[in-house]
């Protein structure tokens, strides 16, 4: 009895959950130092000798698997060899991860429990422990290298001593503790920004600082504010830019007007859009003696206000790109440059960048010339005005227009070059398309709001002859610019460091599965070679446009590409099939252009090559603010598209199942775009399952199938401004109303 009775009290050996990921851990916080199992043993916090003996016993494992050394008897070290990897890390949904790595054909996968306190987008350091079989590599975040952002959006919940942000992003899987002296002017339910400040090692939350109060949830302008601050967006200048930009001197001086070529004389418009702000750029026609044209594309000589080294740069380069929101612009340059000094407005004087080019009647380039000018716009039209212009071209040309609420007295003479301008841009299209350009012609959302920024109804713009026109001369100043700087048989004699906007080839797999998605549809690529792949893409275009797949093919066609970006290196621009393209002709809201813009002069001035190294870093920094812009962009689309649904809330809606995923499937509005998900759950008349391979889902019972591009109808069964998603109630598919 006595014997059991101590058996009973002997204390069990407790096996030390995830001691090689430990054991690693500890060796690579500190790569040069060696340990001995007793200093490992105190990190673990264990003393028994069970516990010892689990480690000693892994150690000598580690050692033969050559993933730690054994430098001297009983001291080892981590092996860092070909284990360790710097990239980027993508969370994912469910709390793990995968780390990006250039230098690995495929992503090392990141269990939820070996994040280690990095987050999406962070660049870190990550250790493979498990080497890829027929599945992907499995490995540790081992150092976060570099944060990719420190400021996040939420709602604060404050407690009596402290606080929580949850900041309600399906990739950020902690809250963030906020102390009690760090919560500033807050209330609880509010939504915040918060600012990282420190993650102890011991914390399960990192901990913060609130920075700044956006409102209330729900509220129009605290869910603008919150998208722009998510994406790390400013929605004012600092007062030091608006002060030393409302101090330049915007006037025209005769002095700076002897050092530019003087274009005054000739006829010089713009054609924007009839709510446009800003005109940066212009056009200028004049027919020669010869029988060419001399056709002069006008760009705003932002650079000519804007200086390296000043505060207003130093904003405009922070910025990158304006960003358009749905009810607003963020400008990059303050409004005195932006809408005034270096707008291109009718009936005005403006400082000018020009590409300026002799065309003959079929389009051809004869003669160019490139430099600063001094111009006078004779007269703004709105697209709907020029556009008006080419239907009715048969010799009837109307005296006067009225088309944006105003009377519009337009000279036969702009009236005359408009047309012509139209004919040299289908030709310049025409041989673009020939050459394997591929023509996205997608369909673009917008709102009519109330003056409250209330979404009253939906419509879709569309690109006429009067876009394409303007298109197609800012693409001809677009790859001229960068020819002369690029191209030594066209231009400049010697390689000089020049931005370049580059597309690289679509990637093969992306093809393969935008293939399969069409074939759903009864249209087919023919991926055999660059060519043919361009010809089939074009035509899949023009055949879906009108139908009920055509924005779902668009947006999948789209995404089959790769992103174009900006860079040093020139590879071309495959959607443009242009060997040289660069951006020159939107200084006002781009600052590559206004880089270009710089070197371009730099270089008649005959000055010397440019720092590689430099300018490759500020066109990574351009191309990422460029996609943080437009990630914006598309929240506050879908934030007004779910703001217009929530008014709709009791009709039927007929549209397209756009996508189909485990939990359930989606379903765009064809009426306005609007794209909300059903999910699976609420799908109860039977229960469905996911076939992948099908893009379906099918009813295990009565075997009913809902497929990628059938037509349903919907209602709105939830929509949420906060979360900015949208949950729809299936009524019924349309064949079976």
């Amino acid at each position: 009895m006595n014997k059991r009775r101590r058996g009973n009290n002997k204390k069990k050996s407790v096996k030390i959950a995830n001691l090689t990921q430990g054991i690693l851990k500890i060796l690579k916080s500190d790569a040069n130092k060696t340990f001995n199992y007793k200093q490992i043993a105190a990190k673990f916090g264990v003393d028994d000798p069970s516990s010892r003996n689990q480690i000693i016993k892994k150690l000598a494992q580690l050692a033969a698997k050559k993933q730690i050394e054994e430098v001297e008897r009983g001291k080892f070290k981590i092996v860092l060899g070909g284990n360790i990897y710097t990239g980027k890390l993508e969370v994912t949904s469910k709390g793990s991860g995968y780390v990006i790595v250039e230098e690995l054909e495929d992503d090392i996968y990141i269990p939820a429990n070996n994040l280690n306190k990095a987050l999406d987008g962070d660049e870190v350091e990550v250790y493979i422990y498990k080497r890829k079989r027929r599945g992907k590599s499995e490995g540790e975040i081992s150092k976060v290298i570099t944060r990719k952002r420190d400021e996040f959006v939420g709602v604060i919940e404050i407690q009596k001593n402290y606080a929580f942000v949850n900041t309600q992003d399906g990739k950020m899987y902690t809250d963030i503790f906020v102390p009690k002296n760090k919560i500033g002017t807050a209330e609880d339910g509010d939504k915040v920004l918060v600012k990282l400040e420190d993650w102890p090692d011991k914390a399960d939350s990192p901990f913060g600082k609130i920075v700044k109060v956006l409102g209330k949830p729900g509220e129009h302008d605290t869910e603008i504010h919150a998208i722009l601050a998510q994406y790390g967006l400013p929605y004012e200048f600092p007062e030091e830019v608006e002060e030393f930009a409302n101090q330049l001197d915007t006037s025209i001086k005769e002095e700076e007007i002897k050092k530019r070529r003087d274009l005054r004389e000739t006829l010089t418009f713009t054609i924007d859009p009839k709510d446009a702000k800003d005109f940066d750029d212009a056009l200028s026609f004049k027919v020669l003696e010869n029988g060419n044209y001399e056709v002069g594309i006008h760009i705003a000589d932002v650079s000519h206000y804007v200086k390296p080294g000043t505060p207003l740069d130093d904003e405009a380069y922070e910025r990158a790109t304006s960003v358009y929101l749905v009810d607003r612009v963020v400008p990059m340059l303050p409004e005195i440059l932006s809408n005034n000094a270096c707008s291109l407005r009718p009936h005005e004087e403006k400082y000018t960048f020009s590409a300026i080019f002799e065309l003959d009647n079929k389009a051809n380039v004869k003669n160019q010339w490139f430099g600063r000018t001094v111009t006078y716009s004779d007269a703004r039209f709105a697209y709907e005005e020029a556009q008006h212009i080419i239907e009715t071209s048969n010799n009837n040309i109307p005296a006067e227009i009225s088309l944006t609420g105003k009377e519009y007295e337009a000279d036969p003479g702009v009236a005359e070059a408009i047309l012509k301008l139209d004919e040299l841009a289908k030709i310049m299209r025409a041989n673009r398309m020939r050459h394997g350009a591929i023509s996205f012609d997608k369909v673009e959302v917008k709102f009519n709001l109330n003056e409250n920024n209330e979404p009253v109804g939906v419509f879709f713009k569309t690109s006429k002859d009067a876009n394409k026109l303007i298109e197609e001369f800012m693409l001809l100043a677009n790859k001229k610019v960068a020819e002369y700087v690029g191209n030594p048989s066209t231009g400049l004699k010697e390689k000089k460091t020049f931005i370049y906007r580059i597309h690289d080839e679509p990637d093969d797999e992306k093809l393969a599965s935008l293939q399969n998605v069409i074939k759903r549809f009864g249209y087919k690529l023919n991926l055999k070679d660059r060519k043919s792949t361009t010809q089939s893409l074009n035509t899949l275009l023009k055949d879906v446009q009108g139908k009920k797949e055509q924005n779902l093919v668009d947006t999948l066609a789209i995404r089959s590409m790769s992103k174009a970006e900006y860079s040093t290196h020139n590879i071309g621009h495959y959607g443009l099939a242009f060997d040289y393209y660069s951006h020159f002709t939107s200084p006002i809201r781009r600052y590559p252009d206004v880089m270009v813009h710089r070197l371009l002069q730099h270089y008649l001035d005959k000055g010397k090559s440019a720092s590689e190294e430099e300018y490759e870093e500020k066109c990574k920094h351009s191309s990422d603010m460029e996609n943080l812009a437009a990630n914006a962009e598309r929240d506050s689309i879908k934030y007004m598209q779910i703001k217009f649904m929530k008014d709709h809330q009791d009709e039927e809606f007929l549209g397209v199942i756009s996508g189909v995923t485990e939990w359930g499937i989606y379903v765009e509005i064809i009426s306005n775009k609007c794209e909300g998900m059903i999910r699976l759950r609420d799908m109860t008349d039977d229960h469905y399952v996911f076939d992948q391979d099908e893009y379906a889902v099918i009813g295990q019972r009565s075997k009913k199938v809902y497929q990628l591009g059938d037509e349903v109808y919907v209602k709105v069964k939830n929509a949420d401004l906060i979360k900015r998603h949208l949950d729809f109630v299936l009524i019924g598919a349309k064949d079976d109303m």
